[in-house]
């Protein structure tokens, strides 16, 4: 596979591996950036993984593009088959009416029942691309390509913190109150970002989502153990 160095002005390189929004190039995009880090490659400060590309941060002070560029060409090679190990969360999900103002029209444009689009929405392993647009915004494939819509037309002021929502073959979670397109299908009560946490985004590039659907009970029950700090999110460790 082609790769591309993008010289980002005096203190970023952009390492792009294609063009296209799929897991094999995003498997490259993060297996790249652990490596980054793991080697201490002199004058790094961060590595941003994206859909297709890998952003790396650098002190101009202690290294420059082409020091750079020649560092990580030696690890390309060594990253290609490394396995690594990803973070399942199991995120509580409540598809009621009062959650969902698009559920009702999606299920109308793709054919199906209310029940059809949130069964197969549960029913997908969600892989997390990159964050973005906003603190802990996840962007989340892939969906099924029978629940593949355009973004609204007429995209809302204020969408609720915690609305799950689908656009093109992604969802995501509004991790905070934002404008959005997105069509909105259901909520979670879990916080995505929590600028007091010492790790203030909870998912990251890599991590698997599954979207669990809960009651109404339940769901208040969880985003009052929420507030009190005493829920603790499913997460377990599985291989990539």
């Amino acid at each position: 596979m082609h790769v591309r160095f993008l010289v980002a002005g005096d203190t970023a390189l952009a390492v792009e591996f294609g063009d296209r929004i799929e897991r094999a190039l995003s498997e490259r995009v993060l297996r790249l950036s652990a490596a980054v880090r793991a080697s201490a490659t002199p004058g790094v400060l961060e590595t941003v993984p994206t859909y297709r590309s890998l952003m790396v941060h650098y002190d101009p002070l202690a290294t420059d593009s082409a020091q750079l560029v020649a560092a990580i060409e030696k690890l390309l090679d060594s990253t290609r088959e490394v396995a690594q190990e990803t973070r399942l969360w199991r995120l509580p999900a409540s598809y009621a009416a009062a959650h969902a103002p698009d559920l009702e029209a999606v299920a109308e444009r793709t054919g199906f029942s209310t029940g059809e689009v949130v069964r197969l929405h549960a029913d997908t392993c969600f892989h997390v691309y990159m964050i973005g647009f906003v603190p802990g915004f996840p962007y989340m494939g892939d969906l099924p390509a029978s629940l593949v819509l355009p973004r609204r037309e007429d995209p809302r002021v204020k969408v609720p913190a915690g609305s799950i929502a689908i656009a093109g073959t992604q969802t995501a979670v509004y991790p905070i109150e934002s404008p959005g397109g997105w069509h909105l299908i259901g909520a979670t009560p879990i916080r995505l970002f929590d600028a007091r946490s010492a790790r203030p985004s909870l998912l990251r590039p890599g991590d698997q989502v599954r979207f669990e659907p809960v009651g109404a009970s339940d769901y208040a029950a969880i985003c009052a153990a929420v507030e009190a700090g005493d829920y603790q999110v499913c997460c377990e460790t599985v291989r990539a």
